[in-house]
């Protein structure tokens, strides 16, 4: 009996030994912004806190801003095979799989609160759903703001016809580069983390981003001129390793989605109250900003349209799931 309880308690000290050892676990974070960008900064003061509280410390959360852990499709990569366990994305799977391309449609949401709360309701589960059974070692956990993306150039840029015979970085993504394309002007792809030296250099006249970007990125020290078109309120994806995820207890597993939500949440809204500041900032650095009005607005719409058109050819989830979004009240 004696070595039996003893042969036990070994085994117990063991046991405990063991998870002692193995401590809390760590998990890497990344994104491709700088930390002002309001979905960077919420990982900051949301993500990590929600998480390490939520769990007492048994995951503690490191993140890793502006690229350091590679660029967008690096990072879309490493959540993929599992070498990243969240990152903070945009679209670099779009080619992959088309319907991702619902989160740079242009002209597709009423104003900046349309957009959120359509990416808060269940039309985001939908969609989430979906990309996990295209992807199933990645779970889509989250849709926050990248921004309303604007144009910038170094040459006049302040009406439709000054698109004409520029040159822009534009994302690698056929939507973007077919706006500038039929606005008159031409595309080059090039990586975020390499664009402000391009800009620099002049490789290109302008670029597309939000006001909350041009500012992060210091854009507004290499360009002079920001024409608000607004083209595409686009979106920024919470994204997860699958078998990192799974693999914790449901408790945690709630914990790090409840966390995810809340960061997307605190991302829209400070994004939303920090437009009009951000306007001002630029103006202050001596960017001339010119709203796109209305007449222009409906102009830009109408010389897109063989891009969307084709868009809605080729992509047979395109209207149901656009007609859906437009419904969001």
């Amino acid at each position: 009996m004696k070595l039996r309880n003893v042969f036990a308690a070994c085994l117990t000290l063991a046991a405990a030994s063991s998870v002692f050892a193995a401590g809390p676990i760590t998990i890497k974070v990344g994104d491709n912004w700088g930390e002002s960008h309001p979905m960077a900064a919420a990982l900051d003061k949301v993500f990590k806190p929600q998480v390490e509280k939520g769990t007492n410390g048994a995951i503690t959360v490191d993140v890793y801003h502006s690229g350091t852990l590679g660029n967008e499709g690096d990072l879309w990569n490493g959540v993929r095979n599992g070498t990243i366990e969240v990152a903070v994305v945009g679209t670099p799977m779009n080619q992959e799989y088309p319907t991702m391309m619902i989160s740079d449609w242009p002209f597709l949401y009423r104003d900046l609160d349309h957009a959120r709360k359509v990416w808060s309701s269940p039309i985001a589960d939908e969609v989430n759903a979906g990309f996990h059974q295209k992807f199933p070692t990645v779970h889509l956990l989250a849709w926050g703001p990248n921004s309303a993306r604007t144009f910038t150039s170094n040459k006049k840029l302040a009406s439709v016809d000054d698109f004409k015979g520029q040159k822009f970085r534009m994302p690698s993504n056929p939507i973007h580069v077919g706006i500038a394309q039929n606005l008159g002007a031409s595309a080059q792809v090039i990586p975020l983390g390499e664009l402000f030296s391009a800009l620099e250099t002049k490789v290109v006249d302008g670029q597309d981003n939000g006001m909350v970007t041009v500012i992060s990125e210091a854009f507004y020290e290499v360009q002079k001129y920001l024409y608000e078109t607004n083209h595409i309120i686009a979106t920024l994806e919470i994204i997860v390793s699958a078998p990192f995820l799974d693999k914790l207890p449901a408790d945690q597993q709630k914990v790090i989605r409840d966390a995810a939500r809340a960061t997307a949440a605190t991302a829209w809204g400070d994004y939303i109250a920090s437009v009009d500041k951000d306007r001002q900032f630029l103006r202050d650095k001596g960017v001339t900003v010119t709203p796109c009005s209305p007449a222009d607005q409906q102009k830009i719409i109408g010389m897109i349209k063989p891009l969307t058109d084709k868009l809605y050819a080729e992509q047979a989830w395109a209207k149901p799931l656009t007609d859906k979004i437009k419904a969001v009240q």
